[in-house]
């Protein structure tokens, strides 16, 4: 029996034949990994207290896996994990578009890294983040149970549990114990 081989995760392909988890780099689609299990977990977790947060403070939208078009002119398109854009780039009243990918800058967005990104891959995309606009990164390691919070490509905290993830300029108020983040039923990381 034939089996057919599926290219390798990072093969670019022409637009008109988007498939699956995807980005889009210069113009050109780029399959990208999923996140595990363990990792969506945590993603989902920290959805719903960026909802919860939002909903009764500060207004704005949460999205999880949602494809940005952060720069036109290269046609970049990114996947953040999770991501908040405030009322001022996008209205609360005003609907999503129904398209691929949302037009706008997220104030916010949000790693969560898993065993198959790359080094390279994250900065990458905090590089492109950055120079996009948006204005607070949010890298998470589930696996060591650390954050890596970067107001710039040169400003950077390390959390790790104990700390508590607080949403600085961008979500003022917001505070999440990354004990309370981490806790999704995994089974500890090896060593710990």
């Amino acid at each position: 029996m034939e089996m057919a081989i599926s290219p390798p995760l990072t093969e670019a392909r022409p637009l008109d034949e988007p498939d699956g988890h995807y980005e889009v780099i210069d113009g050109r689609v780029v399959e990208t990994p999923a996140m595990g299990a363990f990792e969506s977990g945590v993603a989902s977790d920290l959805v719903s207290a960026l909802n919860w947060f939002t909903r009764t403070n500060c207004g704005g939208r949460v999205v999880f896996e949602t494809l940005f078009l952060i720069d036109r002119d290269r046609n970049l398109q990114r996947r953040p994990d999770v991501a908040f854009v405030s009322t001022e780039r996008w209205p609360i009243n005003r609907r999503l578009p129904q398209t691929a990918a949302w037009d706008v800058i997220p104030d916010l967005a949000v790693e969560v890294v898993s065993p198959s990104n790359t080094a390279k891959n994250v900065m990458d995309k905090l590089t492109a983040y950055f120079k996009a606009g948006v204005r607070l990164v949010w890298v998470l390691y589930p696996e060591h149970e650390q954050v890596y919070v970067y107001e710039s490509l040169t400003a950077v905290r390390i959390l790790k549990v104990g700390d508590e993830l607080d949403g600085g300029a961008v979500l003022p108020g917001f505070r999440l114990p990354l004990a309370d983040l981490f806790s999704v039923g995994a089974e500890p990381p090896p060593g710990a």
